[in-house]
């Protein structure tokens, strides 16, 4: 389904410039805060259990989130002011990561304790992800998105795989309470950086019809007639409405669902997203215990590692509308699998620190040439008041692969090792290349872009 013409204006726009500028600037702040977070919380924990499963719950539950309050994340996103979602979420933030320093600091930190400020985490990421997603199109007009996408991608990964596990890793060798102090920090920028945001904060919503012409001109109805009439009006409306409040109760939770579920190019490759989700949830949750025990890595060392994805991902930003006039954006998009694939396979055949970070680099390359232009279809194919239902139902779908990914290789690890565990997960990416082949065509992409 197409979606409606843009009311936003030209490429020009100034609003859609400041707007693309601000939204940047927030998703810096945001994502080098995650990803202080993404390295602070597993390296904490691998201070307290060398067990694999354990540390594995803590990435874990950093996921889990999106399979849990996804979809009504995505309701909540349609139906509310998209900004004061995000001053919620990151307010909850701060709350958390403050809540996360007097416990680091008290000595009482806790495997446990680890996994529920994950968790609390995780729903504010998913609802301010899914706000944050739907602003986009919104707020930058349509013939702007794909460079505000390919850059918005790009600052997210590099400050979410590159700056913030850098940063974090230096930070944490210096002192916990330090990388913590500077998380915080960046969740309060973000508070103050939505002040800025110019235009519309609620989806649109498509114009009613007119009123029916019964074709029977005006007609002269006395008081009481008109008292009872609109008192029965009144009561069969009023059973009608709870009939129809009760069903569209259900249909809120699931159109979006069933938006991506009925379109063949949008369901391929949330699916296929899925698959690669899991692996990068996988290469997260056990990395840091691998990067220790069998690389022999510090956090600083550790961090390196990391920022490697970061590094992809930002040659991919300054590369992706190249490579999409190069090789078109199904070989782009193509690009993703063979670097997930690196990624997670060459930890299973190695313990090269070299190796290991070049096949990080390859995965976050690929990482923002699909996202980039997966975000780039959905806007341009989903209806802005469906978008908040459909961004939540897909990331249910794709990025709910991470946590299923984090989960099962922590299993698989303690029971036939991690460099199998890797191993697998390697095949399941291998395995998505033929439907990705046979649904992901040129023609499919130019019909949706």
């Amino acid at each position: 389904m197409p979606a409606p013409p843009s009311p936003r204006g030209p490429k020009g726009d100034p609003r859609g410039t400041r707007n693309t500028v601000v939204l940047l600037a927030l998703t810096a702040a945001t994502n080098l805060a995650d990803g202080i977070i993404k390295i602070a919380l597993p390296v904490l924990a691998t201070r307290i259990t060398n067990s694999p499963g354990q540390v594995a719950l803590v990435a874990l539950a950093l996921t889990l989130p999106w399979l849990f309050i996804g979809l009504p994340a995505g309701v909540l996103v349609d139906r509310a002011d998209r900004r004061r979602l995000l001053w919620l979420a990151n307010g909850a933030r701060l709350l958390v990561v403050g809540w996360l320093i007097h416990v680091v600091a008290a000595g009482n930190a806790t495997i446990w304790t680890l996994a529920a400020i994950g968790a609390a985490l995780g729903v504010a990421e998913v609802v301010a992800q899914t706000a944050e997603s739907a602003l986009i199109p919104a707020l930058v007009p349509r013939a702007g998105r794909e460079r505000a996408n390919a850059w918005i991608v790009g600052v997210e990964t590099a400050a979410n795989e590159f700056g913030g596990p850098m940063i974090g890793g230096l930070l944490l060798a210096v002192g916990t309470g330090i990388a913590l102090g500077v998380t915080w920090v960046g969740y309060l920028a973000a508070v103050l950086l939505l002040f800025a945001l110019v235009g519309r904060f609620r989806a649109e919503r498509p114009a009613t019809g007119p009123k029916r012409d019964t074709g029977r001109g005006p007609e002269r109805v006395t008081g009481p007639e008109r008292r009872k009439g609109a008192e029965r009006r009144k009561g069969a409306e009023g059973r009608k409405g709870a009939e129809r409040r009760k069903g569209a109760g259900v249909r809120a939770f699931t159109e979006g669902l069933r938006h991506l579920w009925g379109h063949r190019l949008l369901r391929t490759m949330t699916l296929i997203q899925a698959v690669l989700c899991a692996g990068w949830g996988a290469w997260l949750a056990l990395m840091p215990l691998f990067a220790k025990e069998s690389m022999g890595l510090g956090p600083q060392e550790y961090g390196i590692v990391l920022s490697a994805l970061g590094v992809g991902g930002l040659a991919g930003t300054l590369a992706v509308v190249r490579v999409n006039r190069w090789l078109g954006r199904r070989w782009a998009m193509f690009v993703d699998l063979l670097g997930t694939l690196a990624m997670v396979a060459v930890p299973a055949l190695t313990t090269q620190l070299w190796a290991v970070a070049v096949a990080a680099f390859l995965g976050g390359m690929g990482g923002t040439l699909w996202t980039v232009n997966a975000r780039l279809i959905a806007q341009n194919v989903v209806p802005d008041e469906l978008m908040g239902r459909f961004s939540s139902a897909a990331r249910l779908l794709g990025y709910g692969g991470m946590p299923v990914g984090a989960g099962l290789v922590g299993l698989l690890a303690e029971g036939v090792g991690v460099r199998i565990a890797f191993l697998i997960f390697a095949v399941a990416v291998a395995a998505s290349v033929l439907p990705f082949l046979r649904v992901v065509t040129a023609a499919e992409l130019r019909a949706a872009v």
